[in-house]
């Protein structure tokens, strides 16, 4: 199963992976973890670009769909692995959501590999903007409310689960077992 957590920055997606993998494990399947930007060298590019003021210029943003769309070619082997879940920290369906020209994005990722589930993790714009304040260019009320209204649109055309990330950390995890546990055989019912 190939699980992608997206949202906007500081929507907590590391923590509730590592949550989720956990979960998982405990009940008797393997797990790889998945992030976006890789450690390859092109995900290296990609993380120093992200630092420059100019990162959300239309022409910056060009160059990292390229950029993003490479580094994820470098890695479908590893998402053909039937033996093991994959859950990814992002995907194409970012690229979608912060790069825009949809199309285009869409020709460029025409490979990459769709999600079995999409767990987007929705967050209110200002507690984001809050907990990231400084990371990067992308932390501004205006670019970021784009970015959300993308994803709440992209997750229809995908299966998909929207999750309140606004809530706890335990009330959000216990959310995503919920809607990961029928994928696993698991009564969602059971979870508290």
């Amino acid at each position: 199963m190939y699980i992608i957590f997206e949202g906007i920055d500081g929507a907590g997606k590391s923590t509730q992976i590592g949550m989720l993998k956990e979960w998982i494990e405990a009940n008797g399947f393997k797990v790889e973890l998945q992030v976006e930007p890789t450690d390859s060298e092109v995900g290296k590019l990609i993380r120093e670009i992200l630092q420059h003021p100019d990162a959300n210029t239309e022409r910056v943003q060009r160059v990292l769909g390229l950029l993003f769309a490479a580094d994820r070619l470098l890695i479908m082997d590893k998402l053909e692995d039937k033996s093991k879940i994959i859950i990814s920290d992002r995907s194409f369906i970012s690229s979608l959501a912060y790069q825009g020209d949809a199309e285009w994005i869409e020709i460029l990722n025409r490979y990459a590999k769709k999600p079995d589930l999409l767990i987007l993790l929705d967050l209110d714009v200002e507690k984001s903007v809050a907990r990231t304040s400084g990371e990067d260019t992308f932390e501004n009320v205006e670019f970021l409310t784009g970015v959300k209204e993308n994803y709440l649109n992209l997750a229809k055309n995908y299966t998909s689960e929207i999750i309140d990330a606004n809530n706890g950390i335990n009330k959000v995890s216990s959310d995503i077992k919920k809607a990961v546990a029928p994928y696993l055989g698991i009564c969602p019912d059971c979870i508290p």
